[in-house]
């Protein structure tokens, strides 16, 4: 994999996830910012690359490009990934996919009529946790699942979401899909379906009523994240525009009737994600998300008892998932020299998106519920089958 090319798009606070293309062996060739701080951040992190301000301007300095790592705000992805698709260009896309159905829908349908290679970023598919329990359900410890929730203790959130575009609906939609696509893909993932209806509560509790207020696009996150900043309404420097919501609730029935729910908390203490898996004979839960932490399984009639019947160690991903990301990254670049299936897909990517846009509209529309429409079947397909375009020729 040492001859492809590759250009970062968007040198944020995401923008270093190139460095495991890198050291997995491709050529990191040029970035693309339009802020004028962008060299400087790119100099920092990738050594010396130009930077140039827009993708036409990318493509005619780099016309044999072979792929991009797109780490822009999300409400680009959509416009982004399409010029790079309908270039030819290889795409690993942060998620979330994009911010609308439609726009999600477009990404897709640019891969479909290009050929080009997408893929979106799903690294908590490669997280041990997430791996673990798959593996568990997969043996049959549990039975059938029937019905899967998740608790979402986002310790982080005032320095992740709150002080930049993140906490404009403009730019987000809202955080129930921002940062819920995550776990709404895990859903699915572990419930072998995906949502079909849904209906949402959610509110601004708290940021909101914080004053202090600062244009931050000057900095990045990195710059300003501290676990002293604590606690929440004594939060500073918050965005300009806070109009998203820091408390959701979601509940899911699926297409193969699994019923789920997904809580989002942004002002916790603690950070960490909390998944229950009910079966028809058991139920999984996991302590901890990465290492240290424990995969719990009931499978014999009890009544209060911690420690379960088994108990499985989590491993890797210590400093959260960015084990997860040097294997996510690795599996795109291997699926782009070679056409290799993948444990994500861009469809599946797209689902998360539907859900998290649904609820959000459900839970601004006093909780009505909302259904979720299906892809294209014509672009199914393509994507179920992996996408078989040739492989980019060996230079």
């Amino acid at each position: 994999m040492n001859d492809l090319t590759i250009a970062v798009i968007g040198v944020g606070a995401r923008a270093p996830i190139a460095e495991h293309a890198v050291a997995a062996g491709a050529t990191l060739v040029a970035a693309v910012d339009p802020d004028d701080r962008a060299a400087d951040r790119a100099a920092r992190w990738f050594g010396e690359v130009p930077v140039y301000r827009d993708i036409p301007e990318l493509l005619r300095a780099c016309p044999d490009l072979d792929a991009a790592i797109v780490t822009s705000p999300d409400h680009t992805h959509a416009e982004v990934s399409e010029q790079l698709l309908s270039a030819g260009v290889a795409v690993y896309l942060e998620k979330p996919l994009a911010t609308t159905i439609e726009d999600a829908d477009r990404v897709l349908a640019a891969a479909h009529a290009s050929g080009a290679k997408l893929y979106i970023g799903h690294n908590m598919r490669h997280m041990h946790v997430v791996r673990l329990m798959r593996e568990i359900i997969a043996r049959g410890d549990i039975g059938e699942v029937t019905s899967i929730w998740c608790r979402h203790f986002v310790g982080h959130g005032g320095d992740f979401y709150f002080k930049d575009w993140h906490a404009e609906r403009a730019k987000t939609t809202s955080l129930l899909l921002q940062k819920g696509a995550h776990d709404i893909d895990v859903i699915h993932w572990l419930a072998g379906g995906v949502t079909r209806q849904v209906v949402a509560m959610g509110d601004l509790t708290v940021y909101g009523r914080v004053d202090s207020r600062r244009d931050n696009g000057d900095r990045t996150m990195r710059d300003w994240f501290s676990l002293d900043n604590w606690p929440p309404l004594a939060q500073t420097d918050l965005n300009e525009t806070i109009d998203v919501e820091d408390l959701s609730m979601v509940l899911m029935r699926l297409d193969n009737g699994v019923l789920a729910s997904y809580q989002q908390c942004h002002y916790t203490p603690d950070y960490w994600r909390n998944y229950t898996v009910i079966g028809t004979e058991g139920r999984i839960e996991n302590f901890g998300d990465s290492a240290g932490g424990v995969v719990r399984v009931w499978n014999k009639r009890t009544g209060y008892r911690p420690e379960g019947d088994q108990s499985y160690p989590i491993v890797g991903d210590d400093g959260g998932h960015g084990d997860a990301d040097e294997l996510t990254m690795t599996e795109f670049l291997r699926f782009v020299r070679e056409g290799t299936p993948t444990d994500t897909d861009p469809v599946s990517a797209r689902e998360a998106i539907a859900a998290g846009v649904a609820a959000t509209r459900s839970l601004r529309t006093g909780s009505t519920p909302q259904n979720v429409p299906p892809v294209a079947p014509e672009i199914a397909t393509y994507f179920a089958t992996h996408q078989p375009a040739p492989p980019l020729p060996h230079h």
